[in-house]
């Protein structure tokens, strides 16, 4: 017999889900198999964080995900006041105030016959919400990284500024390193720089400033975005530039960016102690920062 998978979280397990316009138990919500993102991964995502009943930078992530929807030349795409609609009723469903990562996605929808052609789409989109509890846990613990294998997309290719479900190249960089023993996994760019992580946005601390891959081949995420903003307002510098293995591995510090893993240190990568292996000052301000700028910029809900 087949034993029940164990979660990260067991409070998950009672979860609801909303998938266009019905909010349903996690194991009741189901999407036709002849829709986009089962037939050829053609959907495009956001990840939201919820802080004490509030959206982190909630405008922010909708009008990416509209961008990317636009870019695809998506039809029938649910406006922004409808999403935070769907979000909130899919919040007050499950009880949810804080500690709650979502997973919105919005794909071109079901088609009339399997196929790759867009004219087949004749249904709108698809909306789905996953809300799971899942409180950050990168804050403090280090990460431990290799560098994959896995070139990261450049635009000439598919334009990672589509934030969109194809994750293949990230999923192969992520089997990396599993099968390494480490939390995840550098990805380069086609000229050997570094671009991102498989999962977050990449950022290196060298004699107090702070330093950050072009976002040419990597998503400019909106975490990273406003830290390399904002970080003038707490006196230091960030300054975007090509970064090379080798300024990775004599960094004073590392840091990664995202929604979901916030502002995670990193201690080790490819063996290598980066700095002190060891959480160091600017990353700790940055966090502070962090917190601060989730305190203004979260959108009630």
């Amino acid at each position: 017999m087949t034993e029940q998978p164990t979660l990260p979280n067991p409070k998950n397990e009672h979860i609801k889900i909303y998938v266009n316009g019905k909010v349903l138990p996690r194991e009741e919500a189901k999407i036709s198999v002849f829709d986009s993102v089962v037939q050829g991964g053609d959907a495009v995502w956001e990840g939201l964080r919820l802080y004490d009943g509030k959206i982190f930078m909630l405008d922010a992530h909708l009008q990416r995900l509209m961008n990317s929807a636009k870019v695809l030349a998506y039809e029938n795409v649910p406006s922004a006041d409808f999403i935070k609609k769907a979000l909130r009723e899919t919040l007050a469903a499950n009880d949810m105030q804080d500690d709650v990562h979502m997973r919105l996605t919005l794909t071109r929808g079901k088609k009339v016959t399997s196929g790759m052609n867009p004219k087949w789409n004749q249904y709108g989109c698809t909306l789905i919400i996953i809300p799971e509890w899942k409180a950050p846990i990168y804050r403090n613990k280090g990460l431990k990284l290799i560098t994959s294998s896995i070139r990261r997309n450049n635009p000439q290719f598919l334009d990672s500024k589509i934030h969109h479900n194809n994750l293949l190249n990230n999923i192969l960089a992520k089997i990396e390193a599993n099968y390494a023993g480490v939390d995840g996994a550098v990805m380069l760019d086609m000229n050997g720089f570094l671009s991102e992580t498989n999962s977050t946005n990449i950022f290196l601390v060298k004699a107090g400033k702070l330093y950050t891959p072009f976002a040419d081949s990597c998503l400019p995420g909106i975490t990273r975005n406003l830290i390399a903003e904002k970080a003038k307002s707490i006196g230091i510098t960030c300054i975007e530039k090509n970064l090379s293995m080798t300024e990775m591995y004599t960094a004073d510090e590392m840091f990664t960016t995202g929604t979901e893993g916030e502002i995670a240190p990193v201690f080790e990568v490819d063996g290598r102690l980066i700095g002190k292996g060891e959480i160091g000052e600017i990353s700790q301000q940055v966090q502070k920062l962090h917190l601060q700028l989730v305190e203004e910029l979260g959108e009630k809900i």
